[in-house]
């Protein structure tokens, strides 16, 4: 059974084809919204000593997609990212333990500590010579903390938009030379 301490030391890079940095929100305090961000980089310098490795990853805001058009523009508004002023989220490891990866995550220029739980998939070839590596991860977080704070009420109780969001990230690194 391959595990994270088995991950080849040295530079990795996001593949961004391969990766996927999603979200997901209630509406209606019903049903699930499901997001992504379609530009995103980003480095991983993994340490011989695992624990000790590093992650710098940035997210264009405006490449969010949620399959509606409408909501789309509303998030990048004011409302919600204000791309216009905020265009980046970044993420920047403090720690890692094998399994959970902390580190500070900046929206709208608030930055805050995030957990997430990590599984590593494995490493392996393609058919171009090329190393990969594979990762699953999950946090959960609460809009508010960074300012994101818009709502409605809804008639039969309740808030369009949960305050709780689900992070998931379903990521490809590529070995660097």
């Amino acid at each position: 059974m391959t595990t994270i301490t088995d991950l080849t030391p040295g530079t990795w890079t996001v593949d961004p084809a391969h990766t996927e940095v999603g979200f997901v929100a209630r509406h209606l305090m019903v049903t699930k919204v499901r997001g992504t961000f379609a530009d995103v980089e980003g480095t991983v310098e993994v340490a011989p000593d695992v624990t000790k490795s590093t992650v710098d990853v940035t997210v264009q805001m405006a490449s969010v997609d949620t399959r509606s058009a409408d909501r789309d523009t509303h998030l990048k508004s004011a409302d919600f990212f204000d791309v216009e002023n905020y265009p980046t989220m970044r993420f920047v490891s403090t720690s890692f333990d094998g399994e959970q990866l902390t580190g500070d995550l900046t929206i709208k220029d608030v930055t805050k500590p995030v957990t997430f739980e990590v599984e590593f998939n494995g490493e392996q070839a393609d058919p171009w010579g090329n190393t990969k590596a594979g990762f699953e991860a999950e946090a959960e977080v609460k809009r508010a903390d960074w300012g994101l704070t818009w709502n409605a009420a809804i008639e039969g109780g309740g808030v369009l938009v949960s305050d709780k969001i689900k992070i998931v990230l379903d990521v490809q690194l590529l070995k660097q030379a």
